[in-house]
């Protein structure tokens, strides 16, 4: 019983979500539509910054990238202090997301 216990409680963790002022700024430019969607991935990521269309971005900072329509949440997490960061929030184009060949 105290293994499901433990599991229960961390279930509950809430994280702490820090958007860059910079991030915000733009955020407040988006349409409505979009923003009200943005505004609810954050909320969802409070509860767990890696659900969702998530990818782990090698070699870039910040560490890892969520897709929300045709908008991109650039972010990091620190597991240790149940903290994101988020750095940038923008509008995918031809230049967001470049091919490898």
């Amino acid at each position: 019983h105290a293994v499901n216990m433990s599991r229960s409680l961390n279930f509950c963790m809430m994280w702490i979500i820090l958007v860059a002022k910079s991030a915000r700024k733009k955020l407040r430019k988006f349409p409505n539509k979009d923003r009200v969607r943005i505004e609810t991935v954050l909320a969802e990521m409070e509860q767990n910054p890696f659900d969702g269309d998530i990818e782990h971005l090698k070699n870039i900072a910040p560490a890892f990238r969520r897709r929300v329509g045709s908008y991109r949440i650039k972010f990091d997490a620190f597991p240790e202090s149940e903290t994101v960061k988020v750095y940038e929030i923008k509008r995918r184009n031809e230049n967001t997301c470049k091919k490898r060949l």
